[in-house]
């Protein structure tokens, strides 16, 4: 591949290329749209999807043809006014709200780690050693993208070189991109070591198990127990999670997904008095709405915020009664 695309390759995450490249897919083939494209195909493109995507996939769709047509040297028929109006159209006639995963709670997280722990146990006395060690990857999996708050892109593409250890203390990762790091300038992160459902703990296990000592951190294992030289795809996590919390009885198990794990950190950080500045810098945020999203979603009803203010606050009543308590007097 000539270096200058390699370059332009580099500069766009992989995951917005495969999604790209979706659409694309989607436009041309099952429609039977043809690219270059004028804005009154693309307005009609949109108006036949009204009904069955949603106007986040709408736009996702928009800007992928939007990209292509840059690319290729055509003018954009995506931003002209037309296509616009078509969009806020529908957006209008067919409003719908977001789905947010559900967060995964603590409760929840100790009950999977100690069905984790008993499978682990036991195919040790077994002797089943794919079981034995595939559990444990899914043990550091579990509570490394829980108390990191990581998402499933960001966890398939840790590698063991970027990681170390301190230890007593806690590991520090490093990824060279990541969504938020619009430089792509790479992001430290650090996770902590813990008396129970430690990360660290659980890392080092699996390092140890694997025997692995560079590349992807998380790998597929095949039905005889061999590691995979290639990392587990991101779109890999949610089949396995909800297999994971299945099996281990928790309930509902086909409404988490890989973001649960995420979720479930903000929802846990916001119900021990984390203010939003500590859990931006803490995850990663840029941006404030998308932290947010999260805390609403930790506190739907606001109840936490409302009653730990209405606890730390004084009443009239109380305040009336402090004044007037005549003043006690020495013997």
């Amino acid at each position: 591949m000539p270096a200058i695309d390699r370059y332009l390759e580099a500069a766009t995450r992989e995951n917005t290329r495969r999604s790209y490249q979706s659409a694309i897919r989607h436009f041309e083939v099952d429609w039977g749209g043809f690219l270059p494209a004028s804005a009154d195909v693309i307005a009609r493109y949109l108006a036949d999807h009204a009904e069955s995507l949603s106007v986040n996939t709408l736009r996702s769709r928009l800007a992928a043809l939007a990209q292509w047509h840059q690319t290729q040297g055509f003018p954009d028929p995506t931003k002209t006014p037309h296509v616009r109006k078509v969009l806020k159209g529908i957006a209008a006639l067919h409003p719908a709200s977001e789905k947010r995963a559900k967060p995964l709670q603590l409760a929840q997280l100790e009950l999977l780690m100690a069905w984790l722990d008993e499978q682990i146990a036991d195919a040790a006395k077994t002797g089943d050693a794919r079981t034995h060690i595939t559990h444990i990857r899914n043990k550091a999996l579990v509570l490394l993208g829980f108390w990191r708050g990581f998402r499933s892109d960001e966890l398939s593409r840790l590698r063991i070189e970027n990681i170390t250890i301190e230890p007593g203390r806690g590991m520090t990762l490093f990824l060279p991109r990541t969504k938020s790091d619009r430089a792509q300038l790479g992001t430290t992160f650090r996770a902590p070591a813990l008396s129970r459902l430690c990360p660290v703990a659980a890392y080092e296990a699996w390092i140890a198990a694997s025997g692995l000592t560079a590349g992807p951190v998380f790998r597929s294992i095949d039905r005889w127990g061999h590691i995979s030289d290639e990392g587990l795809h991101a779109g890999s996590f949610v089949p396995l999670l909800r297999a994971l919390f299945r099996a281990a009885g928790v309930p509902t198990p086909d409404s988490y997904s890989s973001h649960s794990l995420r979720r479930g950190f903000a929802t846990w950080a916001n119900s021990n008095q984390w203010d939003l500045k500590m859990l931006m810098e803490y995850v990663g945020w840029k941006d404030v709405r998308s932290a947010m999203r999260y805390i609403d979603a930790a506190d739907p009803f606001a109840q936490h915020r409302i009653e730990s203010a209405l606890t730390a606050a004084p009443t009239v009543v109380s305040q009336q009664l402090a004044v007037a308590a005549p003043a006690k007097t020495s013997p």
